[in-house]
């Protein structure tokens, strides 16, 4: 037995058991949910096609993860122009297991949902306390005495020193010479 459902604007064909990832659900995982966009459903000896859904056909499923799908990268570019944009997307899915399709969702039981039992939580791992003990008395340095501060700029009244007053000789200007010799000849 068979059914295509729709859902996320997508078309799954799905049997019962059958582990998929959909779009998005908002749904936690262990949680019930059900299909009621089924487009044919098919039993071997019927088939039953809708227009463009069967009615009171209904597919039950069982929500195991919420994850993210693997990276797409979107790349755009103009030729000539230096424009180029690189951007990553990832999908945001929801993995479901099918549980049961019914042609006629009256005939389907009424079901109450158990989730499964949560993991067992694993051991703790203590960590050892001997050995951090060796490295805990480490020789300290001794402390260095601070560096002398800088000396203070004269104030904007108090002349300035005499290596400061001192201007720097111009750079020699080769250009202009050769464009003054040029005109003189």
């Amino acid at each position: 037995m068979f059914a295509i459902i729709r859902t996320g604007g997508k078309q799954y064909r799905v049997r019962s058991g059958d582990v998929l990832d959909i779009e998005k659900i908002d749904a936690e995982p262990g949680a019930a949910v059900a299909f009621d966009d089924v487009l044919l459903i098919d039993d071997d000896t019927n088939t039953w096609i809708g227009t463009p859904v069967v009615d009171r056909a209904l597919v039950r499923g069982e929500v195991l993860a919420q994850h993210r799908d693997r990276k797409v990268l979107v790349f755009k570019k103009k030729r000539r122009k230096q424009y180029r944009r690189t951007r990553g997307h990832r999908q945001a899915l929801t993995r479901v297991r099918i549980l049961a399709l019914f042609a006629d969702r009256d005939a389907a039981p009424i079901q109450e949902f158990v989730p499964p039992p949560p993991p067992a939580p694993k051991p703790d791992v203590a960590a050892p306390e001997a050995a951090p003990a060796a490295k805990a008395e480490k020789p300290k340095t001794p402390v260095r005495p601070a560096a002398a501060k800088a000396k203070p700029k004269a104030a904007k009244g108090e002349p300035a020193k005499a290596k400061d007053a001192k201007k720097k000789p111009e750079a020699n200007k080769p250009a202009r010479a050769k464009a003054a010799a040029k005109k003189k000849e």
